[in-house]
């Protein structure tokens, strides 16, 4: 296996994708949407068996070159490739019912299928101009799949939002990059670095592109103040959507940050010349942390509070740029690694989270809290499920988001960052609060009278179960998660 080539997942996806199109010109007039859905899921599934595989066999504990420096293939584009998969997955499963009577079924799967190449891309970018490409390549048929409900007033409101904002933030982005281009002449993350490290005479004009590097990233990760696009088109989107984009999309994000500015812009050389952007991404984690905790509890929409919560959750994830030191070493290594771990436990528990809402929406129940009191006299499997997110979003050790939690918090405080920590677990503590009103709505309220559920949606219930029991084991099996992931932020410093 690890003698095939360290681009197979990607080579995977893309083959899935285009056997989806296949399919449905081949047979136009059938009804296919179960065989789409098993190809896709097969897909995913294999992309991310495969960068599970590499990781078993230490092919990422070397860094593979490809395509003359513009991609690499690491323990850390590996490890994302598994999040995205696992996501893609689950997604792909629960759109079987969700769209059961939807049209242009085919082009969904393609869409999400070559939506996850471009996130797998991204944690591989070795270059500002693969970081770029890659990143369109993830975000355009994102844009098509938000607004992907045609006759929905909302959908396609929440799609075009995203793509004005999204066009805005690309341009920003690529703005940053020609400047960080013109102060240093090359556009590979290591020649970048190289030099920065000799010096350069347009310190100010390197600053400013790093600046707003960091503002198109901003955006991609949800975080404050480049977040406003995320409640909007979270809520418009079919909930499978949702997911995907709060959870791989998110993962991917904060991949492709790490990598560029652990690489292209390393923090002992350029804190004292240019710009400490730990300090930077500090005051990031602070405030996107606590509008997203606050705001989400303000909400009586459970999609849309599931947007803020998201929010927030980048705020924590922010913490692993936030507290590396020049020269930490090992201690970097853990709260970046920290950082990964969690990202893969929010892909699933954050995913279910979505998935349960999917669920509800196939039911007509509704999306506010009211809407929910009670359902569990009616889905009380399913609604075990949506309590094993919530708490484990929360941080209560029913899940593995305790355990996530709890490393990340703790790098903080090792790296001498224990008021940020601090900060960080006040905000858990306020997600409680909100969390737990699903959780009562679920269980405590009493049910509405005309409250029915009609119809048997297998591929929703067996992706939201499949999430919780992700949850939960990762919870079981911490140790090789956060092993892998320690390694893979390792094998990244040594880069």
């Amino acid at each position: 296996m690890t003698e095939l080539p360290p681009l197979t997942p990607q080579f995977v996806l893309v083959a899935a994708a285009l056997l989806v199109f296949g399919v449905d010109t081949l047979l136009p007039d059938r009804d296919n949407n179960t065989l789409l859905a098993g190809i896709a899921t097969a897909g995913t599934l294999l992309a991310a068996g495969t960068a599970a595989w590499f990781l078993s066999a230490g092919t990422g504990d070397a860094q593979f070159v490809q395509f003359d420096g513009a991609i690499i293939v690491d323990a850390l584009s590996l490890f994302f490739v598994v999040v995205v998969g696992s996501v893609g997955t689950l997604v792909v499963m629960a759109s079987h019912d969700y769209l059961d009577d939807a049209d242009s079924v085919a082009e969904f799967y393609a869409l999400t299928l070559l939506a996850a190449t471009g996130m797998t891309l991204m944690a591989a970018a070795n270059s500002l101009v693969t970081v770029f490409i890659s990143l369109e390549l993830a975000s355009l048929p994102s844009y098509v799949l938000v607004s992907y409900l045609k006759r929905d007033r909302g959908s396609i409101e929440a799609g075009l939002k995203y793509f004005l904002i999204g066009a805005l933030s690309s341009g920003v982005m690529l703005y940053g990059i020609s400047l960080v281009y013109a102060a240093t002449g090359v556009m590979g993350l290591p020649a970048i670095a190289d030099t920065i490290t000799a010096g350069t005479d347009f310190v100010g004009v390197l600053g400013l592109g790093i600046v707003m590097m960091v503002a198109g990233f901003a955006f991609k990760t949800a975080s404050v103040p480049f977040h406003f696009w995320a409640p909007e088109a979270y809520e418009g989107a079919p909930a499978p959507v949702s997911a995907f984009i709060s959870s791989a999309s998110k993962a991917a994000g904060f991949a492709v940050l790490f990598r560029v500015f652990t690489t292209a812009f390393p923090l002992d050389v350029i804190a004292g010349t240019v710009i400490d952007w730990s300090l930077l991404f500090a005051a990031l984690a602070v405030v996107t942390m606590t509008l997203g905790n606050f705001a989400a509890a303000t909400q009586e929409n459970v999609k849309r509070m599931l947007a803020y919560s998201s929010v927030g959750h980048a705020g924590y994830v922010l913490i692993g740029l936030a507290a590396l030191q020049s020269g930490g070493g090992a201690q970097n290594s853990l709260v970046l690694g920290a950082s990964m771990m969690h990202l893969l436990v929010y892909g699933f528990m954050n995913t279910g989270a979505f998935l349960f809402v999917a669920l509800a929406e196939y039911w007509d129940v509704g999306r506010t809290f009211e809407d929910y009191n009670g359902l569990s006299k009616r889905a009380p499997v399913a609604c075990v499920a949506m309590t094993v997110f919530m708490f484990s979003l929360a941080g209560l050790p029913v899940g593995a988001g305790f355990l996530s939690k709890y490393v990340l918090f703790a790098g903080a405080v090792q790296s001498g960052f224990a008021w940020l920590a601090g900060i960080a677990a006040i905000n858990s503590a306020l997600s409680l609060f909100y969390y737990s009103r699903v959780v009562k709505a679920l269980w405590i309220e009493d049910p509405r009278d005309d409250l029915s559920l009609s119809g048997q949606p297998t591929g929703l219930y067996v992706a939201v179960l499949a999430a919780a029991v992700g949850t939960i084991a990762l919870l079981v099996a911490f140790d090789p998660v956060a092993q892998t992931a320690t390694h893979a932020a390792d094998v990244l410093f040594a880069g």
